[in-house]
């Protein structure tokens, strides 16, 4: 039998990026819980002119064997992240493979040298393109279907990924709450304790008609907040403006909240619908007909994802981050939702893991930050 000559060549025209967005729809083929984005988003994130690409060069590869699409990956280097950190690492993102070695090795490899050629010393991922998207290969809870914003992979990536000789850098988790197992009385009965104790802590939900003023308060606790969390990059104005624009649409104004301390905003929540359930049925796009399915479908939606909490550095472990929680939980069920999902929670975050696990949360999925030296 004659062996089928790999190639890898870079990105360079719309025909190649369409290849490239749309090869996923071939690996996924037939499997029940992948979740199609829509197309005209990513076309969004590999845009020239997106807010991200002002701190960042990216290159965009595919592999052909015996003439077929075989894999696609990205390298990616964020000039914030390395000034932030102090660290020469770059990224490999938006990998998609064929189980094939030689496919994943020779994609991983292009990338490497590209990185390097470019003066890092570490190769981390996959970042999808940032820590503020999508990150991490899914390793444990392939059963369920990928919440909102949050990565899917088949079985047989972790090994292509450790074949290459990349290793453990840090895990991420996702915890499941569910109505049934959710300690509401319990949680009232702290909620009241926590409002007696700290008096001047109180929560609000956003006020949609006042989006830019709230946008500013969220600006302000954001980049401070996270900022001593591992892998932490800060979001430009720009990058925050855009992320806004495009999840308003999808807010729910009781699932994101603000948390004051004696008058002072010192904390927010956003948690929104798990859309997922409404974008698998619209196979990456949202012409008219994906609108009529965007609308029925969004109103048979009953599990949210908490996606951002963050309290400023002299108010946590006060009690704030709990309320968020609880406070999003309770007006969630209140909505019509039975479910949640709270990612991600770094693995060294064992405070926030054993406070939600006290809430009744089971974690449920484990993502991998993998790395190596170039």
């Amino acid at each position: 039998m004659t062996r089928q000559e790999l190639q890898v060549e870079e990105v360079k025209n719309q025909p190649d990026l369409m290849t490239f967005i749309r090869f996923p729809w071939e690996i996924y083929k037939g499997d029940r819980y992948w979740v199609p984005p829509l197309i005209k988003d990513q076309l969004q994130k590999f845009n020239p002119t997106h807010p991200f690409r002002s701190h960042s060069k990216m290159t965009l590869f595919l592999a052909r064997k015996g003439g077929k699409v075989a894999g696609r990956i990205a390298g990616i280097i964020d000039h914030n992240y390395i000034e932030f950190h102090q660290e020469k690492v770059g990224f490999f993102g938006f990998f998609e493979s064929l189980p094939d070695a030689e496919v994943a090795n020779t994609l991983l490899s292009n990338v490497a040298g590209w990185l390097k050629g470019h003066g890092m010393e570490k190769m981390a991922g996959p970042i999808n393109p940032s820590t503020n998207d999508e990150c991490g290969l899914l390793i444990e809870g392939f059963d369920a279907p990928p919440c909102l914003m949050m990565p899917f992979n088949p079985r047989y990536f972790p090994s292509l990924l450790e074949n290459f000789g990349l290793r453990k850098r840090m895990d991420l988790y996702a915890y499941l709450l569910e109505e049934s197992s959710f300690h509401l009385d319990r949680l009232d009965r702290i909620t009241e304790r926590l409002k007696k104790r700290e008096p001047q802590l109180r929560v609000r939900p956003i006020h949609l008609g006042h989006f830019d003023e709230e946008l500013k308060i969220i600006k302000e606790i954001y980049n401070q907040a996270w900022s001593k969390n591992w892998g932490f990059v800060p979001l430009t104005d720009e990058e925050m403006d855009l992320l806004a624009k495009d999840l308003k649409p999808l807010v729910v104004s009781d699932l994101v909240l603000f948390a004051y301390w004696a008058g002072e905003p010192v904390g927010f929540s956003v948690s929104l619908p798990d859309y997922n359930e409404v974008l698998k049925h619209l196979n990456g796009k949202i012409g008219l007909l994906g609108m009529f399915k965007f609308l029925y479908y969004s109103k048979k939606i009953k599990k949210i994802r908490v996606m951002l909490l963050g309290v400023k550095h002299t108010f946590q472990k006060k009690g704030v981050e709990g309320l968020l929680y609880i406070e999003t939980f309770k007006r969630g069920i209140r909505k019509g939702y039975h479910q949640a999902e709270c990612s991600w929670i770094l693995e060294e975050n064992v405070l926030m893991q054993h406070g939600i696990e006290a809430m009744g949360g089971k974690r449920y999925k484990t993502y991998r930050i993998y790395e190596t030296l170039l």
